[in-house]
């Protein structure tokens, strides 16, 4: 039997994705690219945006359009929503039983009987899923964290993957063990990774810790993303005592605007978010800082868009990630007044993506001449392609193999990638 594999939306999804390929390639499943012929299409489902969830959809349709046949599982996020408009799909498969989506599969093409299976429960236990097996030979994710206590007004994943909850560490500390044996880099992911470890009575950076202690092997440790009310001082110290740590911190930031952040029901306000951001960098000068955006969210004024621009221009950020607010079913955000035209929030995304060019090219410049180690992940016959620990993307001349860590020297930024020239002799 052969099966594909769609991902759509977080790291965490496609940790999740990666887990559950890994038990039916166990059970004897062949995959195949998704697009191709298969006897099942299993697809991870993300609802954050109304256009992921229309992604997903399409998805569902382009799978049975290459072949009518296909059983299609619908998993995830989405599938837990159930708004209907997954009816078509064999299988839909939420939060809590997503887990269980190899013993769903192989039930249903035994008893041909739908499946119809997701929750309305809100604490969920955390589901353990565990895979060493990724499509990068290099990079590899471990889902530590799950759910979210925050409920901001836009965000609906409080209600498709219920509260917070973590992996035990001492699972935490075994899994990444185990990936480091392919894998050079891992990055530690969640919903809302640094609250991790609350119900154990640990912390994200007392788990980190634990890894760099008990993997030497590893060569870097990622955070995928963090809130500012959590980048602690235990964290930023663990960064200082650890080169293996990577000089990197998504640190959301949604609004530039006291108000609209207000609304959104975010835990800061921006004189905090600058403050902490101006002391992180205080600390730790040698790191980058990107962000998620949020633009276009009900009741932003033209006036208020602006000091969002001005605000992210004064944090001078590494990166942005940029999406036009979308309103979800049964979020408070979706019946506020004063939502705000398409065509405006398209303009808006415009403008702040011709920042996040601006910003991340400045930032690359300014490390030109610097020296970096390079994790290689690909090549393409004549240049190797990697990442530095504070996220750059790198072009090294000449060829190296999967995992190889190239001391590099920083050249200039062109066609959005560094180009680096390998220091002879030296490498980590």
């Amino acid at each position: 039997m052969k099966f594909s594999i769609c991902n759509l939306g977080c790291k965490v999804n496609a940790y999740e994705a990666e887990s559950i390929a890994s038990q039916l390639s166990e059970r004897g499943w062949q995959r195949v690219p998704f697009g191709e012929y298969a006897d099942a299409a299993l697809i991870f489902t993300c609802a954050v945006t109304n256009t992921a969830a229309s992604k997903s959809r399409k998805m569902m349709h382009r799978a049975k359009k290459t072949n009518p046949a296909c059983v299609t599982a619908m998993v995830g996020c989405y599938a837990e929503i159930n708004d209907g408009r997954l009816d078509e799909a064999e299988l839909i498969i939420g939060t809590q039983y997503k887990k269980n989506t190899a013993d769903l599969l192989e039930n249903y093409f035994r008893d041909r009987q739908p499946v119809r299976a997701f929750s309305t429960e809100a604490a969920l236990p955390f589901d353990d899923l565990i895979t060493s097996s990724f499509e990068s030979r290099t990079r590899a994710y471990l889902k530590i964290q799950d759910g979210c206590n925050q409920f901001c007004t836009y965000c609906v994943i409080p209600y498709a993957r219920g509260r917070e909850r973590s992996m035990d560490p001492d699972l935490a500390v075994k899994t990444a063990a185990s990936i480091a044996k392919t894998h050079s880099e891992i990055v530690l992911t969640g919903i809302h990774t640094g609250r991790y470890g609350r119900e154990h009575g640990v912390s994200l950076a007392s788990l980190m810790r634990r890894i760099l202690s008990e993997v030497p092997q590893l060569q870097r440790l990622r955070i995928s993303s963090i809130e500012m009310n959590e980048v602690n001082d235990e964290l930023i110290a663990l960064m200082r005592e650890d080169a293996r740590v990577a000089r990197h911190l998504h640190i959301p930031l949604q609004s530039g605007e006291d108000e609209v952040l207000r609304q959104m029901g975010r835990p800061y306000d921006t004189e905090m978010y600058y403050s902490r951001l101006c002391e992180i960098r205080e600390q730790l000068p040698d790191a980058a800082v990107s962000c998620d955006l949020i633009v276009g969210f009900p009741g932003e004024s033209d006036e208020q868009f602006e000091k969002t621009c001005a605000f992210i221009r004064k944090c001078g950020f590494s990166f942005l990630h940029v999406f036009p607010y979308s309103a979800r079913t049964g979020t408070k955000a979706a019946a506020m007044k004063g939502q705000v035209p398409p065509l405006v929030k398209k303009e808006r995304v415009g403008r702040c993506l011709a920042i996040r060019d601006e910003l991340h090219r400045a930032y690359c410049m300014s490390k030109a001449g610097s020296e970096a180690a390079v994790i290689a992940e690909e090549n393409d016959g004549i240049y190797t392609k990697g990442y530095t620990s504070d996220y750059i993307p790198v072009s090294i001349k000449g060829i190296y193999g999967h995992g190889v860590s190239v001391r590099v020297r920083l050249l200039t930024y062109e066609d959005g990638r560094m180009i680096a020239e390998r220091i002879e002799n030296e490498t980590d």
